[in-house]
């Protein structure tokens, strides 16, 4: 749609309408919401790159505040962004995401009776926890995690045992 703007009785200008920013910038915020919600992405080049795929070409510093504005977070179990308030509804999904942690965080597991120690890179524990803590496992108590430890509680040795032979497994998928 055009709109006639005169500046005086001798000139007159046609402009153009084009989508107010407001709207480009719902519309982009809807489709990032889209894209969330149907794939893993961990990075917000994953997220420019899919919505230019999308006809949305914007800036590393606009996908920033989108993010920002539209609360995303990033998953516990793999780093993949997220709507806030979003957890594993199902104990398969949460295993899932403790499997995919696992296997992209812990770098070692040793066990002394009933304790369990994770080692993982700098700043990985505390995904990593998490994503033990919303698996539920029955054989642990709890976790308490630092920068790039856990320590597992297990409820008695042989099933801190158990645990610790499937963390294993995880490492060398």
């Amino acid at each position: 749609m055009n709109s006639l703007v005169t500046l005086d009785a001798n000139r007159v200008f046609l402009r153009a309408s084009v989508p107010h920013e407001s709207n480009m910038k719902s519309r982009r915020q809807a489709v990032i919401l889209e894209v969330v919600d149907q794939e893993a992405l961990h990075s917000q080049e994953e997220l420019r790159r899919r919505l230019r795929q999308r006809g949305f070409d914007a800036t590393q510093a606009t996908i920033s505040r989108d993010i920002a504005e539209l609360g995303l977070v990033k998953r516990a179990g793999d780093g993949a962004y997220q709507r806030p308030g979003l957890e594993a509804t199902s104990p398969e999904l949460a295993r899932t995401a403790l499997e995919r942690a696992a296997s992209s965080f812990l770098r070692r597991v040793e066990r002394v009776q009933q304790l369990i120690v994770l080692r993982t890179g700098r700043g990985q524990a505390q995904a990593l926890a998490e994503a033990l803590d919303r698996a539920q496992l029955n054989e642990a108590v709890g976790t308490i995690a630092g920068d790039d430890t856990i320590l597992i509680i297990g409820r008695d040795s042989k099933r801190a045992a158990a645990l610790t032979k499937r963390l294993e497994t995880y490492t060398e998928a």
